[in-house]
C-alpha cells in the first residue's frame, strides 16, 4: 500500500493543479503608478499651480527684503568713509538684525509650505486612492498592486484608465445650484 501510495503523488499533483488553474486564472490584477497618478491627474496639476502660486508671492516678499539689506550694505560700504565709529556700529548692527530677522522670516515661510502642503499632498493621496478603488470596483478587479511592482506589462497598468476618469471627471460640467 505505502508503494502504491508514492506511485500516487505526481498523480496527487497534477490534480491538485488543474483544480487550482481555474481559480487562479479568474483573478484579474491591475498594476497602479501611484506617482504617476499624483503627477498627472488633474487634481495633482491643480494642487501644484496653487502651492507653485502661493510660494511665488512669499518669495517677492523675501526677495524685497533681501534687496532692502542689499542696498543697505551697499550704502554703508560707500559712506563708510564719512561714517562715525558709532554710525557705523549702529549700521553693521542694523544688516546684523535684518539679516538674523530675513533669515527667520525665510525659514517660517518654508515650514508653512512645508506644512500646507504635506497637509493638501496627504487630501489629494486621499482623493486618489479611493478614486481608485472606485474604479478598480467598476472594473471587476480582485487586487491593484503600487510601489514595489519591479515589472508589470502594460495590459496590467490602470494608471491611464484612471487619469482618464478623473480628467473627465474634472472637465464635467456642476449641476446648476437651486
Amino acid at each position: 500500500m505505502r508503494a502504491n501510495f508514492k506511485a500516487m503523488i505526481p498523480v496527487l499533483a497534477v490534480v491538485a493543479t488543474l483544480i487550482g488553474a481555474p481559480a487562479v486564472a479568474e483573478i484579474k490584477v491591475g498594476v497602479l503608478d501611484f506617482g504617476r497618478l499624483m503627477d498627472e491627474s488633474p487634481q495633482g496639476k491643480a494642487l501644484i499651480e496653487t502651492l507653485r502660486t502661493e510660494a511665488a508671492g512669499k518669495q517677492r516678499e523675501l526677495q524685497g527684503q533681501a534687496t532692502s539689506l542689499q542696498a543697505k550694505r551697499d550704502k554703508l560700504v560707500k559712506d563708510r568713509a564719512t561714517m562715525t565709529p558709532d554710525q557705523i556700529s549702529r549700521a553693521e548692527k542694523e544688516l546684523r538684525d535684518g539679516e538674523r530677522d530675513l533669515g527667520r522670516r525665510q525659514q517660517e515661510i518654508n515650514d508653512d509650505f512645508n506644512a500646507r502642503r504635506n497637509e493638501e499632498m496627504t487630501k489629494l493621496q486621499r482623493t486618489l486612492i479611493e478614486e481608485v478603488r472606485v474604479y478598480s470596483k467598476a472594473q471587476n478587479f480582485d487586487l491593484v498592486v503600487t510601489d514595489g511592482v519591479i515589472y508589470a506589462t502594460t495590459a496590467l497598468d490602470i494608471t491611464p484608465a484612471v487619469i482618464a476618469g478623473l480628467q473627465s471627471k474634472a472637465t464635467a460640467p456642476k449641476p446648476a445650484a437651486r
